[in-house]
């Protein structure tokens, strides 16, 4: 008998992680290489923010705390939700974690059963599938493609729903395309929800605050508050707070669920980090003034991004709602080949030629669950985007 459980069989590591580990290697080796594979802001977290760390240090605020969440921030958290999402929740319906992928995984974990069946949007963020896969369900895709907006249709949803469906899986905006579904779109998708009462819906809206240009960001129980009851809505910190290495997700959800993820955490981690939970109160409760330069900055970049993609034979870059992510098609650049003969022949292989000749790191489409694409994150300064952009420009002018 092996070590490894048969489980291990169907996940595989995170692939964006994995770009952006191969991205620092290749550079602590020497290489000249720009990391477009990490959705993190590059922007500094508020003093605000790291003022309320050093004051919970000082304070010896340094003990474990209540499982899932000291009672400041999730009253924090309440108030946030009615404040900026029109959703009334309480303390008991509000679940604190390791960030907003161990509220997912422990809510998978809490509710799947082996059969049960996921529906997933794709292109999708590449944790989902293999959190679904490592509790027994079975992910079911739905190619929603750019035609499409990369967006979920109410037909779509009704066909994809069996009897086995636990679970759907709404994010918006969208890692990796920055899709966003407006209060319109999740009205028409709640209209087929009403119809299937024993599907529930997963919102990961960890990228609300990033939205550009008209769009405006609403969540489904703002819409359709009348399936609040089957909704785990799940947010964070670490996005539009510039918080990603504190680790501070959070939801709220129906009470009994909400009291099964606790109990998963109290087997796992146990409580998040008490220091940054006081710092992701002082976030919560906080100014969101900093929000105004760093979106401004944000733009322009992704404005930087699609403009110059677009300049290049054989991509195509469509203009993202919100988050730092730009989706762009490489289908016009698939059969080309590179110097040496070796033909492209998916968004794998031009990724890879991206890298080594070009000194550039992106993630395959293929790792979205949409070909063929590539992402790339513009969480970056201006001037290392530029020189990527004239850098991938001059990589896939080399492919005839």
């Amino acid at each position: 008998m092996g070590l490894l459980a048969p489980r291990m069989n169907a996940i595989k590591p995170s692939p964006t992680i994995a770009v952006t580990t191969k991205a620092a290697e290749l550079k602590a080796a020497g290489r000249d290489i720009i990391g477009l594979g990490a959705g993190e802001p590059d922007f500094d977290t508020p003093e605000h923010v790291k003022d309320a760390a050093r004051k919970a240090i000082a304070d010896g605020k340094t003990k474990y705390t209540a499982v899932d969440g000291i009672p400041e921030l999730k009253a924090a958290i309440v108030d946030k939700f009615k404040r900026e999402n029109n959703i009334t929740t309480t303390t008991a319906n509000i679940t604190v974690g390791t960030g907003g992928k161990q509220v997912l995984y422990n809510a998978i974990m809490a509710s799947v059963e082996n059969g049960d069946e996921v529906i997933i949007p794709a292109p999708y963020w590449v944790s989902y599938p293999d959190i679904v896969m490592l509790a027994g369900g079975k992910p079911v895709f739905v190619s929603c493609p750019e035609n499409a907006g990369f967006r979920l249709l109410p037909e779509q949803l009704a066909e994809a729903i069996t009897p086995k469906t636990k679970w759907l899986i709404l994010n918006s905006p969208s890692n990796p395309t920055g899709a966003g579904y407006s209060a319109s779109d999740l009205s028409a998708l709640a209209e087929v929800l009403r119809q299937h009462p024993h599907v529930h819906v997963l919102c990961d809206d960890m990228y609300e605050h990033l939205v550009y240009g008209d769009f405006t960001f609403a969540t489904l129980v703002e819409v359709a508050p009348d399936l609040q009851d089957r909704v785990l809505t799940m947010n964070g910190v670490s996005k539009a707070y510039c918080m990603t290495g504190w680790r501070i997700g959070y939801a709220t959800g129906p009470a009994p669920l909400i009291k099964a993820i606790a109990t998963i955490q109290s087997q796992s981690t146990s409580s998040p980090n008490s220091i940054a939970q006081h710092a992701a109160v002082a976030a919560l409760n906080g100014s969101l003034d900093f929000m105004v330069s760093n979106l401004k900055a944000f733009d322009q970049r992704r404005q930087l991004v699609v403009d110059s993609l677009n300049t290049i034979d054989g991509l195509s870059c469509p203009n993202p709602d919100g988050a730092f992510y730009v989706y762009p098609s490489v289908a016009g650049v698939i059969g080309r080949k590179r110097p040496d003969g070796q033909v492209i022949a998916n968004d794998s292989d031009y990724v890879t030629w991206l890298l080594e000749d070009g000194g550039v790191a992106a993630v395959q489409g293929a790792a979205f669950g949409l070909e063929p694409h590539f992402r790339i994150s513009y969480a970056t300064g201006t001037a290392a985007l530029e020189d990527a952009c004239r850098r991938i420009k001059v990589s896939t002018e080399k492919l005839s």
